[in-house]
């Protein structure tokens, strides 16, 4: 029977193809990108944390040999970010109750708002906690169990969306501030990244 635990599942599989080169390995603030988003994650209470990785996919694993995670590998890693949702949530053992969904090439989400999205869970048992970005619903997001079937049921674009529209009334919202939203898809987005004009965001 799950318990209390909050899993997390890191969304690594991505092909970067807009980037030109794998994205998630590219370095900030002295580690690569998924080596911080996966420690954050881990320091905001998700246990375990599960890593679902794609293309070069060994390169991946190797920036994560020193954090405590798992990894799986999506063989479907094309077909979308659907598939690797199921790949995780397939992977994560019974005990947990809730899961956090996050992206590997968000470097604004920190510690502190991952804890308080579990914190809120455990606090209000709402199977749903959203994180909105000044009116922009984008990840982490908090699934409790009873969710999971119609997540990984879900395919295309938008289908997390249109979850957290059927259970708007149950759910409970972070608001977090529209800065935190920044992800990496083009070159452009890493220099400003890592231009002195852009610096970490800190937490609230």
């Amino acid at each position: 029977m799950p318990g209390d635990a909050v899993a997390g599942v890191l969304l690594a599989a991505g092909m970067s193809s807009r980037m030109g080169r794998n994205k998630l390995l590219l370095e900030w603030n002295g580690e690569t990108m998924v080596r911080g988003c996966a420690r954050r994650a881990l320091a905001g209470g998700v246990s375990p944390l599960i890593v679902v990785l794609g293309p070069n996919a060994a390169a991946v694993r190797s920036a994560l040999s020193d954090v405590p995670c798992h990894t799986v590998v999506n063989p479907e890693y094309e077909s979308g970010m659907a598939s690797s949702v199921r790949a995780g949530l397939a992977a994560v053992p019974e005990a947990a109750a809730a899961a956090v969904i996050l992206l590997a090439d968000m470097p604004h989400v920190t510690a502190e708002m991952v804890g308080q999205m579990i914190q809120r869970y455990h606090t209000t048992h709402a199977p749903l906690v959203i994180s909105d970005y000044d009116g922009v619903s984008a990840p982490p997001i908090l699934y409790a169990r009873q969710l999971w079937a119609e997540l990984a049921a879900a395919n295309g674009e938008g289908r997390g969306r249109d979850i957290a529209a059927r259970h708007r009334d149950e759910s409970e919202t972070m608001r977090w501030p529209a800065s935190a939203l920044a992800d990496l898809d083009v070159p452009e987005d890493y220099a400003r990244l890592t231009s002195d004009s852009l610096r970490p965001y800190e937490g609230l």
